[in-house]
């Protein structure tokens, strides 16, 4: 197991973009924990928060206003869940 030290020294070798790019990643509701965190607000504001601070560091502005509106939804009650991508589509035939 690393120690406090060693992580420290490996976050201090890293870009604050990296920092950011990691933070999203471990934020990142999986496809198999869709179901569990759909209705989970703070996961899904975690999720939008730490993606808009990649885009912000990539300069990319429009699209970290969007992801932290995103996120202010969430947290609001303005914005809900999707359906499931996999369940509940009928094909037209």
């Amino acid at each position: 197991m690393n120690s406090s030290l060693e992580i420290k020294s490996n976050i201090e070798d890293m870009s604050n973009l990296e920092i950011a790019q990691v933070l999203a990643q471990r934020m990142m509701i999986s496809s198999y924990d869709w179901h569990k965190l759909k209705n989970n607000r703070k996961a899904q504001a975690a999720q939008q928060l730490t993606a808009s601070l990649v885009y912000l560091l990539n300069d990319e502005t429009e699209e970290a206003l969007a992801r932290i509106n995103q996120a202010q939804g969430w947290l609001n009650r303005t914005v809900n869940p999707l359906p499931c991508p996999t369940h509940g589509h009928k094909k037209n035939s």
